[in-house]
């Protein structure tokens, strides 16, 4: 019996996100990338995209967020699949289009429209991009129903969620990750796709659950191995998604472990890290054995300056010394 070997290679979440969207371009005609400067893909995830599929569906935009994000909107009302390049900082000034329109016309129209788009929203913290490009804004999402809320921490699972999300016929926001844009990771050539609500425990361990958000895993997974030189055996959990979010492999994990951690580089009050601990007080409050240690970015606006910016965010070595309190 002949086996069919899976091949893979190493590419960057960058190159996972332009297979996924030229991949899903080939196979259906009504998906189409409209955004900022991508026909030139300046951002690199829409490099020869137009060349290959032409202006038509690859649209440069104007300056002006709340006109293509509603005519996204359109768009999709009449059978198309857009996909909307922009960031977290340029979404404030469409949030009518966005929270009005995208998140509430399935539920006012009684269920007699599909909304089937992706708002790739990138985030460029941590790198001196100061106040306005920093915002980490996602949680606000993950308020508002009606959205669905994406966040890969590596190109595998970038590739695979981005086709899952261009197939869905509900508006999902793709959060990406600029720090971990250009980090490598396996991935097949064959059409995959990942399941929504299907978190992936990254690093197995017995005495700490960790759960990280996007950016935060490689931080986390750094802290791990610090930790297991001390003989500390820490889990990391990845939920990939947030909205919905597999709360189930939290809870076992704490059940395994006792102990929790969240990570979220997003402000610390009212983020993914914060109701990813009320969830656990409220449904695994018997399995902890110590109280929640719960990290994220200060409560401050983001900082120009090099030798401030870090103090901002969870590191390695905080994310370590927080699991190390939750052993005292």
């Amino acid at each position: 019996m002949t086996q069919t070997r899976t091949q893979t290679r190493q590419i960057t979440l960058t190159q996972a996100l332009n297979e996924a969207m030229r991949d899903e371009m080939r196979t259906d005609e009504s998906v189409f990338i409209m955004g900022e400067d991508i026909q030139s893909g300046v951002y690199g995830a829409s490099a020869g995209l137009c060349a290959e599929f032409g202006e038509e569906r690859v649209r440069d935009c104007p300056l002006s967020e709340n006109a293509f994000m509603g005519a996204a909107v359109g768009a999709a009302a009449v059978g198309m699949r857009p996909i909307v390049e922009s960031s977290f900082c340029f979404m404030w000034v469409a949030m009518d289009s966005l929270v009005s329109q995208a998140s509430k016309m399935r539920y006012m129209f009684g269920g007699q429209v599909d909304l089937p788009i992706v708002y790739r929203a990138a985030m460029y913290y941590d790198g001196s991009m100061a106040a306005h490009h920093s915002d980490r804004s996602y949680p606000i999402f993950m308020h508002i129903p009606g959205f669905k809320v994406v966040f890969p921490s590596n190109a595998y699972d970038g590739k695979g969620l981005l086709r899952t999300a261009i197939r869905d016929n509900d508006p999902v926001v793709f959060c990406e990750d600029r720090t971990i844009l250009g980090a490598r990771a396996l991935v097949p050539e064959e059409d995959y796709t990942i399941p929504f609500g299907v978190a992936d425990i990254k690093r197995e361990g017995t005495d700490v659950t960790i759960v990280a958000i996007g950016g935060m895993v490689p931080r986390a997974l750094a802290a791990a191995e610090a930790l297991a030189q001390e003989g500390i055996s820490a889990e990391i959990v990845d939920p990939r998604t947030l909205v919905p979010l597999d709360k189930q492999t939290i809870l076992d994990s704490v059940a395994k472990t006792g102990r929790l951690v969240t990570v979220d580089m997003a402000h610390k009050t009212c983020s993914a890290a914060s109701e990813i601990a009320s969830i656990v007080a409220m449904e695994g409050f018997w399995s902890l054995q110590a109280p929640v240690q719960r990290m994220g970015a200060v409560n401050v606006h983001i900082p120009f300056s090099p030798a401030l910016e870090p103090l901002c965010y969870p590191t390695a070595e905080t994310i370590a010394q927080a699991a190390r309190t939750t052993l005292e």
